[in-house]
Formats: structure tokens, C-alpha cells, sequence
């Protein structure tokens, strides 16, 4: 990344104004770096949490890429190796604790385990506090630090679990065979005339699949239903909008939805006559639909002056909202999960539904192209998950979503907007709210136009993040037009703003500027500086110490830990993660070092130097720095450890980061 230009065209360095004006940092001048400095700032390593100058650490040369048969051999010969130790051999400590024997398709080898084992991290074990054992036994790399009398206290005594939302296997494996029943869904869906009375044109399953997806030898992708489309209502919206993104997907074959035919074990069949009723016991026909409750009358979740986390992906992950709560926020989302992914039973995509104790008001976002496939998505998570409301996302703006007809690809289709809202909020008694962009093309703005009905949906409130698809980060947010919609809005619909949000001051004028604006969600902002919660709660620009971010990293670690596991795995697990993080926080510049406050979330920062060497540690853009950083919390990396953070090109085993 180029480097700010600091001077101006005869040489002489820019004033605060001027560098403002040009979008660069007004850093203080005895903190910038210069080409001349002799002061070494990347040659650091740690000691005992201690930040000290010293050589710098060799960069591991990038492998050359290995084929899917190579790496999955190489996975099946890690689980010979003696560090893939049975997980219940090393919570027992007991080779005959493995109820699989030698058929166990993992390591018995507990003295070769123990040989080969890396040395305990510094620190207790993350479970240690919890009633029982830890889970993870000899594994841990904590492990010195465990009771030695936890025999006595007996092995199988319960641990508190503070997560919710575990997948069931059970209906895992109804979902992979396609055997779900979704009669709230269906009768929905039926209501709305969008099954069984007008002609459908399917989509052919290629077009249904959002992301990589597995697909049988059949060419099934296993899919719960397969998504319809009212011609009526395309040809309308080709009316309101002129072509459409997927207009070569029309005019496809009319195809039968599969049956699930064949015998059915016991166990299926009692689960799915369960799901075939709902919890009630009363079963929603047509003639039943005008006593179901008006959305206007369901539960409403008041968003107002509330701090929102806002659905981050990658790094929006459970431990760090967590961390987020502890620091001050009010609600929170989990990350975006693909429709299609959960109704086929995908584990991962479930991963990102659970919950934490701590997040009292926590809602989960979904996306999906079709409404069918929304409504029955909605109705499982109402069914398996606890939530206080579902958010659908229409303003995602990643070309392998928006090319299925998800995310911002709705906002040029406001017909099938409206059938996803109605479906979902029909189905469910949670709240629905939804987020947005502007529109999908720059100066085509398209929600000032939906606002008055997107309430008569069904939808409890709306975000709108304020810049257009085409836009996708640049430029800042149109806070003016954000503004507009929340004042056409009807008062049964809250209205939410969304962009650079980044201090306290930029949180009051949002709020001064649109008093019909129920609050503003916070993204980017948290993730540079996650303190921004209580910033703005005690209505102060945080000075904060390189210690005291030092001590928010190691909670997050903890939380981690705690989350995926202190054993060797769960350790990397928590450390690609805090790399992740690494990469945005590097972006934020420390109160006392500007001229002037309080920093924009678009400013170009310069090459600095800190008050303090940790301090200048963080704010590196080198990988190979955060690598660092993680190792002062995780000890150090394995020797062949690379890492390029997903949104730029910074990589660790490039050698110019080293």
C-alpha cells in the first residue's frame, strides 16, 4: 500500500487542515515515521508479555499449492500420527476410555502423545473455573495448570455450557435427506398464492446454490424445496426496473418438486410426524389463516437508542461479539448465514446461529434469493434456535450472492421483496427486520420509493446501510438520504442508519440530525476499535493505552478458547481469528498522536510511531507484526504457518512483510 503523501508540491510538509482535506490522518509530527529514522519498529519480539527489541523473526517461504488427493491423504496420515490423540483417550487419560478400541480411527498412544506434545501456553486453562473437568484433558495446552484431584471430583460431572443453539443431529440428518416438513411455511406460502394457484417457472438448481455447495452424483444439491418464481409478478417488476440481473434465468422448463419416497426408519418417522405439527398441536389450514395474528400485533423489539453490533462476517464470530457486550453493546447479530446452506443441514452455516448467555437481545441474519426458501428457513430457526428476531439480509453485496439473486440483487426486484418479507413474517411470530443498501446502482437510489410499505410487509424495522451496491465500501455514506427514508417512514416501522460510524460525536449528530432514526448500527467501527460502545456511552474520546488494548485482546483469547477449544486445534482456530481481527484494528491511531480529534474511518494513516513499542506494534500493517501480537497470547506459530487476511492482499509469507 502506497503511503500518504505528508508534503505538499515544493516540499513543505501539509498542515492538519490539509492533510484532512486530502483524506490522511493529521498525525503529530514527532510520531511519523521518515525514510531517514533509524529507529527499528518491526524488529520486535516478546518475553514474558514484554515487548523488547530484538531480531527480526525469519519468514516462512510460501508451498507450493498441493492437489485435494494430496491434502486428504495427508489427512488421513495426521490421524495415524500420535498428536491426533483420541479425544476421549486424552480427557480420561485411560486408553480402554475409547469405546471403539482399535477400530478408532485416532491415536491410543498417550506416552507418544505426551513426547511429542508442545509446552503449555502461559496462563489457566479456560475451563478451569467451570464445574467439572476440562473437556479437552491431557489435549490442553493448559493442561499443568488443571486440578489434580479432578479424578475425585469425578469425570463425568456436567460442565456449564453458557452457549445455546446446537444442531441437533437428528434434524441434520432429516435435512440431509431431505425429509423436513415445514407446514407453517407451507401454509403460508399458500395464503400468499405463491405455490399451487398461478404459473411457476423454476429455477434450475445451478441457480439455487448460493456459494460452493455439494451436489450428489444425482445432480441433486439437496435443497428442502425447490424455490418458485411468480411470472406475474417478474414481468411486473420488469416494468419497475427494466432488465434484470438474472433475466437469462427466465423461461426455464417447468420441472416436479421431488418426493421423498422409499421406507423410513422408525426414528425418522416419529421425527418428522413431530415436525408435522407444530408445538402447539394445531395445524395452520387455509381457512385458518385470517385468525393468525396481524405482524403489526407480534412482538416488537424496540431498537431505540440502543448500541447494535451489526452483523460482521469473518470476524463478527461469538467470542468477539461477546467481547463487544462486555464493552457496552446493546444487541447483537450473528453473521450472515446462506438460506440454502441451512436448510441442507450444513454444520458450519449452523455454527454461526449459536448464541451466548451474555447476548440478551441477539438476533441471527439469513439470506436468500426466494421466498419459499426464506419462509422455511425462518420457520426452522423459530423452531430449533432461540432468537429475539431474524434479520434478512437484501444488501450483501458479494458477486457470488448477488449473482444467485440474494443480497443486493432484491433491491432491483422490490416484487420479490415484498413475497421474502410476507413469507417470512407470515410463518413466524419472531420479528422480522431487514437491511439494505441505497439501490443497486450509484445515484439510482430505490428505498425512499418501499419505505411506506416495507412496514405493511411485515417487517418490524429496516436498516439501510448508505451507499449503493456498486459503491460497496468506497466514498462515505449518504447519511442525508438515510435520513429522507426514516422520515417517510410509517411509525409502525423503525428505521435504522448504518455507515462510519466511528465515535461518539459522529453517533450524536445522526441521532440530533433525524429524531425519527431509532438508532445507528455500528460495523466497521467496531471492528478498529470495539471500545467505540463505551465511548459512546460515556460520551468521551478514549485515550486508550497499548496495555489496555493488550488486556481486550487477551479477554477476546479467553472468550476464544472458550468457544473453540484449548487444545492444539481450538488454539490455531482462535489464532487465525485474532489475525483476522489484527488486520482491521491496526487501522485505528491513538488519540494522544492526532492533531486532530476524533479519527474518521476514512482517513489514510501514515507510517507512525507510538508513545510505547507495543504501541507501535499495533499499528503496523504487516502480517508478519500481528503474528507477532498472537504470540505474545498464543505462543508461538507452528513452523510452516502462513496467513493473508481475506480483505487484502497482506500476507504473512511474503517476504516484504517480514
Amino acid at each position: 500500500m502506497e503511503n500518504p503523501k505528508l508534503f505538499d508540491e515544493d516540499g513543505g510538509s501539509l498542515n492538519a487542515e490539509e492533510l484532512v482535506a486530502k483524506g490522511i490522518a493529521p498525525i503529530k509530527r514527532e510520531f511519523i515515521q521518515t525514510p531517514t529514522d533509524n529507529r527499528n519498529c518491526n524488529n520486535i519480539t516478546t518475553e514474558d508479555d514484554v515487548v523488547v527489541v530484538g531480531q527480526p523473526k525469519p519468514v516462512p517461504i510460501l508451498k507450493e499449492k498441493k492437489s485435494k488427493r494430496q491434502l486428504k491423504r495427508e489427512r488421513r496420515q495426521e490421524r495415524t500420527s500420535p498428536l491426533h490423540i483420541c479425544s476421549e483417550v486424552a480427557k480420561k487419560g485411560k486408553v480402554t476410555a475409547c469405546r471403539y478400541g482399535e477400530k478408532c480411527r485416532f491415536s491410543h498412544d498417550l506416552e507418544a502423545f505426551k513426547a511429542m506434545k508442545p509446552e503449555d501456553l502461559e496462563g489457566n486453562c479456560p475451563f478451569l473455573k467451570s464445574e467439572g473437568p476440562c473437556p479437552y484433558g491431557l489435549a490442553c495446552r493448559f493442561s499443568g495448570t488443571h486440578k489434580e484431584d479432578s479424578d475425585s471430583n469425578g469425570m463425568n460431572a456436567p460442565r456449564l455450557i453458557s452457549e445455546v443453539n446446537t444442531f441437533n443431529k437428528d434434524v441434520q440428518k432429516l435435512l440431509w435427506k431431505n425429509k423436513m416438513k415445514f407446514p407453517k411455511a407451507e401454509a403460508t406460502l399458500k395464503a400468499l398464492g405463491l405455490v399451487g394457484k398461478k404459473k411457476f417457472v423454476e429455477k434450475d438448481e445451478d441457480d439455487l446454490i448460493d456459494g460452493l455447495q455439494p451436489v450428489d452424483k444425482n445432480g441433486s444439491s439437496g435443497l428442502t424445496g425447490n424455490p418458485v418464481i411468480n411470472v406475474e409478478e417478474e414481468a411486473e417488476e420488469e416494468k419497475l426496473v427494466g432488465k434484470d440481473v438474472n433475466d437469462d434465468d427466465k423461461n426455464r422448463p417447468v420441472k416436479k418438486a421431488k418426493t421423498a419416497d422409499g421406507p423410513e426408519e422408525e426414528q425418522e418417522k416419529s421425527l418428522e410426524q413431530s415436525d408435522a405439527i407444530p408445538s402447539d398441536g394445531h395445524v395452520a389450514l387455509e381457512s385458518d389463516l385470517s385468525l393468525k395474528i396481524h405482524p403489526r400485533e407480534k412482538k416488537i423489539i424496540d431498537f431505540r437508542e440502543k448500541l447494535y453490533l451489526a452483523p460482521l462476517t469473518t470476524v463478527g464470530t461469538l467470542p468477539f461479539r461477546r467481547l463487544c457486550k462486555k464493552l457496552g453493546a446493546d444487541v447483537t447479530c450473528g453473521e450472515m448465514a446462506m438460506c440454502t446452506n441451512l436448510l441442507q443441514g450444513q454444520a458450519s452455516e449452523w455454527a454461526l446461529l449459536r448464541r451466548h448467555s451474555s447476548e440478551d437481545l441477539f438476533g441471527v441474519q439469513i439470506c436468500g434469493a426466494y421466498p419459499d426458501t426464506v419462509a422455511r428457513t425462518v420457520e426452522l430457526i423459530e423452531r430449533e434456535c432461540s432468537v429475539d428476531f431474524i434479520d434478512i439480509n437484501m444488501g450483501c453485496p458479494i458477486d457470488i450472492v448477488v449473482n444467485k439473486g440474494a443480497g443486493s440483487a432484491l433491491l432491483t426486484k422490490p416484487m420479490r421483496m415484498k413475497s421474502i418479507v410476507q413469507a417470512a413474517s407470515g410463518t413466524v411470530d419472531t420479528p422480522i427486520t431487514i437491511k439494505v443498501r441505497t439501490g443497486y446502482v450509484e445515484g439510482k437510489n430505490r428505498i425512499d420509493s418501499l419505505i411506506a410499505d416495507i412496514g405493511n410487509w411485515g417487517a418490524a424495522a429496516v436498516t439501510i446501510h448508505g451507499r449503493s451496491r456498486q459503491q460497496r465500501y468506497s466514498k462515505l455514506a449518504d447519511w442525508e438520504y438515510i435520513n429522507r427514508c426514516a422520515r417517510l417512514a410509517p411509525n409502525s416501522l423503525q428505521v435504522l442508519g448504518n455507515g462510519d460510524v466511528f465515535s461518539h460525536l459522529d453517533w450524536n449528530k445522526h441521532k440530533s440530525d433525524c429524531p425519527e432514526l431509532s438508532t445507528c448500527m455500528i460495523a466497521r467501527g467496531a471492528l478498529i476499535k470495539p471500545w467505540i460502545f463505551t465511548e459512546i456511552k460515556e460520551q468521551r474520546h478514549w485515550d486508550i493505552s497499548s496495555t489496555e488494548r493488550l488486556n481486550i485482546l487477551k479477554e477476546y483469547v479467553h472468550f476464544g478458547l472458550d468457544h473453540w477449544g484449548s487444545d492444539s486445534k481450538g488454539v490455531e482456530t482462535v489464532r487465525h481469528f485474532l489475525l483476522e481481527w489484527l488486520s482491521y484494528t491496526c487501522r485505528y491511531i491513538p488519540v494522544g498522536l492526532l492533531d486532530v480529534v476524533p479519527q474518521q474511518i476514512n482517513w489514510r494513516q501514515p507510517p507512525y510511531y507510538g508513545r510505547d513499542e507495543l504501541e507501535t506494534l499495533m499499528g503496523s500493517d504487516s502480517a508478519a507484526d500481528w503474528i507477532r501480537i498472537s504470540e505474545m497470547l498464543l505462543g508461538k506459530v507452528p513452523a510452516d504457518f502462513t496467513f493473508a487476511p481475506k480483505h487484502k492482499s497482506n500476507a504473512y509469507d511474503r517476504a516484504e512483510n517480514g
